[in-house]
């Protein structure tokens, strides 16, 4: 047994994500967190040998969603929500232990895709079966699409979004060289450390500092830049909800793929109403997803303005 192992609170600390999906924080981690300490403890299981577990379980919900029965169907949903805590639990051994590996993440991603693959092909396959509904083959396909298209667009808007950090960080990188200005800070990161900061009165702050530095010291306070300036003008709300769901770790993408999975996977077989969880939950998906492109899109735009801004400083300290 090991016993370079912390307290379940260090544990805590250690193993779960700042942010995470509602379902993961009040469903999943109160189960996982304990048994990843146990593991880590008393086995010598690695993460990949849980991230194949988690696999070899889901199978096994495939094969119960298969059957099509109301029995078979409230079995599959257990075991499928068994299999996803073992699918939290090998990301949580692995920060724990020290021993994760790039080959691991890829092996836990690649994984996922398969399982809710075939559980969605089966899971309307003996829904088929036991009604000769035709809409169910739509609903497998469906499935299988919206959880592609959900990684599809979280991995491009994730492209988009540093893209348009490092070309600010290089244009800073150029204007502090003209000009000698201070470290660059960007407000979605503050934030993200500090859910409960009020942005107008930091924001005043920051440049109240950043004045008084530049007659005090020869390094100023640090620049903040605020890529989503104009969604959080337009939704004033969403600051305090963002706040609110941060103190507790929840994410404010409510419906994400693994809300989308649990309506499918688990609500819907346990109902025994996969049709109307399955179209309920795509919907779901469908409208968050469309509220984080909108989200992009106003980011865009102040990121256009904050680049013709440094532009025009870059010009007016040439011609100083």
């Amino acid at each position: 047994m090991r016993r370079d192992i912390p307290p379940l609170h260090e544990v805590r600390r250690i193993t779960q994500k700042k942010r995470d999906a509602w379902w993961t924080v009040l469903l999943v981690d109160p189960v996982a967190t304990p048994l990843v300490r146990l593991t880590a403890m008393r086995t010598r299981i690695t993460p990949n040998q849980i991230t194949w577990g988690a696999f070899v379980l889901g199978l096994g919900s495939a094969v119960f969603f298969w059957l099509g029965d109301w029995r078979w169907l409230v079995a599959g949903a257990v075991v499928y929500h068994l299999s996803f805590i073992l699918d939290c639990m090998d990301g949580k051994v692995a920060r724990l232990t020290g021993q994760g590996s790039v080959f691991g993440a890829w092996l836990d991603f690649v994984f996922d895709r398969i399982r809710v693959m075939v559980c969605g092909v089966a899971l309307m396959a003996g829904q088929y079966e036991r009604t000769g509904d035709e809409l169910y083959i739509w609903l497998a396909l469906a499935v299988v699409g919206l959880d592609t298209l959900r990684y599809i667009n979280s991995l491009e808007i994730f492209k988009i979004r540093h893209s348009m950090r490092k070309q600010i960080k290089e244009r800073m990188k150029e204007a502090r060289r003209a000009e000698n200005e201070a470290e660059l800070a960007f407000m979605e990161d503050l934030l993200r450390d500090n859910p409960e900061a009020d942005i107008e009165q930091d924001l005043q702050k920051a440049r109240s500092a950043e004045g008084i530095a530049e007659e005090a010291a020869p390094r100023p306070a640090p620049q903040v830049v605020d890529l989503h300036q104009e969604f959080r003008s337009r939704f004033p709300v969403y600051l305090r909800m963002r706040s609110f769901l941060l103190r507790h770790r929840i994410r404010t993408h409510l419906i994400s793929g693994i809300e989308f999975q649990m309506g499918v996977f688990m609500i819907g077989p346990l109902i025994d109403q996969v049709l109307w969880a399955t179209v309920v939950s795509g919907a779901l998906l469908l409208v968050f997803e469309l509220a984080i492109i909108y989200k992009l899109l106003l980011s865009t735009r102040d990121f256009t303005r904050t680049i013709d801004s440094v532009a025009a400083r870059g010009r007016q300290a040439a011609a100083a």
